[in-house]
């Protein structure tokens, strides 16, 4: 694939902007063929794991799969989409990130609710930014304390989110449930962890 297939027609939007953080959102950053593309290799090449979690005193399947890959791709065995969505979002950004998780969304079933990043588990100062591909699926990013500002953005595949540091410290967002019928999504998050979590 060439080098020119790897760009589209991006459209930036700026979400939020203040003392409490920035919120990028650009749609389009890749072409449709290429976000399908590595769709289909990720769902396919990825070995995909369930996890189960504490809640409300008894063990809960995470309603999602997930995957995690160290950065540089160099460093571990990783489907060439890692490679190539990370080099995508290191040259977007101007950031050197050092992880991608994977979270798999099967159905309107699979979800995320409201959080922040683990502070520990993300260089202070450095953002995150979530690449998606597949069904377009709704975010919900709510601020913590007063003057409440609530964002719900329809992330579309070939979008990428980016959240900047203080946003985790100010904000929460999920992909709620849904009803609605909808199609897979998997979302690439990436971070800058600290070298011992790498």
């Amino acid at each position: 694939m060439s080098q020119m297939a790897l760009f589209a027609s991006a459209r930036e939007a700026m979400l939020a902007d203040d003392e409490r953080g920035r919120i990028v959102y650009t749609s389009g950053l890749l072409p449709a063929e290429v976000a399908a593309a590595w769709f289909a290799e990720l769902r396919d090449a990825v070995q995909w794991k369930t996890q189960r979690r504490r809640m409300y005193d008894r063990d809960v399947d995470v309603p999602r799969l997930m995957a995690q890959f160290g950065l540089p791709p160099g460093e571990g065995p990783a489907p060439a989409a890692i490679h190539a969505a990370a080099d995508k979002v290191v040259a977007v950004t101007g950031v050197a990130f050092t992880s991608v998780g994977l979270n798999f969304y099967r159905d309107g079933r699979d979800s995320v609710a409201p959080h922040n990043d683990h502070l520990d588990e993300i260089v202070e100062g450095c953002p995150i930014a979530l690449l998606s591909l597949g069904a377009t699926r709704r975010m919900t990013i709510r601020a913590k304390a007063p003057r409440k500002r609530a964002l719900d953005i329809d992330l579309e595949a070939g979008s990428l989110l980016v959240m900047s540091y203080a946003t985790q410290l100010h904000y929460v967002h999920g992909i709620p449930k849904t009803r609605n019928p909808v199609g897979p999504r998997i979302s690439l998050a990436f971070r800058v962890r600290p070298a011992l979590d790498r």
